[in-house]
Order: structure tokens, then sequence, then C-alpha cells
């Protein structure tokens, strides 16, 4: 079946649906999964990255921690933060001590337009992370390859499992790590990747800071639709 006739088809069933009054069907599930960590394969849609791509000392690893009571495993991010830099360096860096986990471009878009609030399972080590959601780049000027990113800080207590929920209209747009002073707003129709991070300076009040060890355990991250 042709692309075009596939479409047209899907169009026509959902015209039929609403002459039917199924408005149930039209609506999107009230949450949806984006990311699991609960297998090898599933860990291999992420990449690591750390200020030692760019002189810093800094190491990150993503690994999967079996289960012992037979559900599925969970992964762990952890590593150290260094605030040192490699005296050989070539990069003139100005600023070290940061580490991330980044997901692999999706095939496409995901399209979170019906959604208003990112949620994560996860237990951590006190200090405060920073979740990103990149999209489709329509806010940088033209040539510029880079996509959009939208960052919001997380507060991860220590040694308990605890679901954080970020609402969309907090995330706010950045360059590089620096907002930027404009009003922007997000398309989350156009969602292209998302990742965690670490800096051993900065975050929230209250949570853990310095360099040394970090570890974070993840289980899962979802999409929710909490407002009507």
């Amino acid at each position: 079946m042709s692309r075009f006739r596939a479409l047209w088809q899907s169009s026509v069933s959902a015209t039929k649906r609403v002459l039917a009054g199924n408005f149930e069907e039209l609506i999107p599930p009230s949450e949806r999964y984006i990311f699991k960590f609960d297998s090898k394969e599933e860990l291999k849609r992420w990449h690591l990255y750390s200020d030692s791509e760019y002189g810093g000392l800094s190491s990150a690893s993503l690994e999967i921690k079996d289960s012992t009571d037979g559900s599925s495993g969970t992964g762990v991010f952890s590593g150290n933060l260094s605030l040192d830099v490699d005296e050989g360096s070539r990069w003139n860096i100005s600023r070290s001590g940061f580490c991330g986990m980044r997901s692999k471009k999706f095939d496409g878009f995901i399209d979170l337009d019906s959604y208003d609030t990112i949620a994560v399972k996860l237990k951590g080590d006190g200090r405060c992370y920073i979740s990103t959601i990149y999209t489709e780049n329509w806010v940088n000027s033209p040539g510029q390859q880079e996509d959009n990113s939208w960052q919001a800080f997380v507060y991860v207590p220590k040694d308990n499992w605890y679901i954080t929920k970020i609402p969309l209209a907090r995330y706010l747009p950045t360059w590089r790590g620096n907002v930027i002073d404009a009003h922007l707003e997000m398309n989350p129709a156009r969602v292209v990747g998302m990742s965690l991070s670490v800096n051993a300076e900065g975050g929230v009040p209250g949570a853990t800071t310095g360099p040394g060890d970090f570890r974070v355990e993840l289980d899962w991250i979802k999409a929710l639709r909490l407002q009507n």
C-alpha cells in the first residue's frame, strides 16, 4: 500500500469514528512511555558525553543493574565529576565538571503535543540533574545545525525511588548550557531526543554539589497528560 493511500485510509477511518461518536478512540492515552531502562538493548539507544571530550577529567558510565526479585532491571548512570583539566589539552575550556547521557536521535520525531508533563522514575544521590528535551531546529539562525534544547533542573533525593514530574512549561530554552533571554515556546510535536546530565557546580539550594562521584538509577521516562 502506498504511503498516500495509507494516510488517506487513516483519515477516512478517523472521520468515520467521529461521525459514529467514538470520540474516546481519538484521545491519546493519558501517559506514554518514552524510554525504559530495563535491558542492555534499551541502553544502546543512549550515548555518553563529558568534559573529557574537551580536556576535562570527568568520567561516566551507563550500565544495567539486574533485579534480585525477578522484575526488570534498571539503568545506572554513574561516574566522577572533576574540576581538573588535562594540562596537555589542546582545548581552552572555561569550565569542567560535567557528564551526561543523551538519547540517539529518533527515527523522525516523537509527538508529545497531547501531553504537558515529563515524568522520570529514578533513585539518586542528592545531586541536582538537568533534564533536556531536544526539538527540531526552528529557533536558531539558518545554517545552524544544532537542535533546539530546553532544560529543567531535577533534584534527586538520596537513596529512595522517586517520581519527578516536570511540566513542559518549566523547560527553558538554552544554547550550550546558557538560558536564552527571550520568550520562546517549545514545539512538543517535534521532539528529536532527550538527555540527562549533571554538573559539579550549580543546581537547586540544598542539593549535593562539588566534584566527586555521582550515581542515579533510572527505571523509565514517560510523558503525562495531567491537565484536562
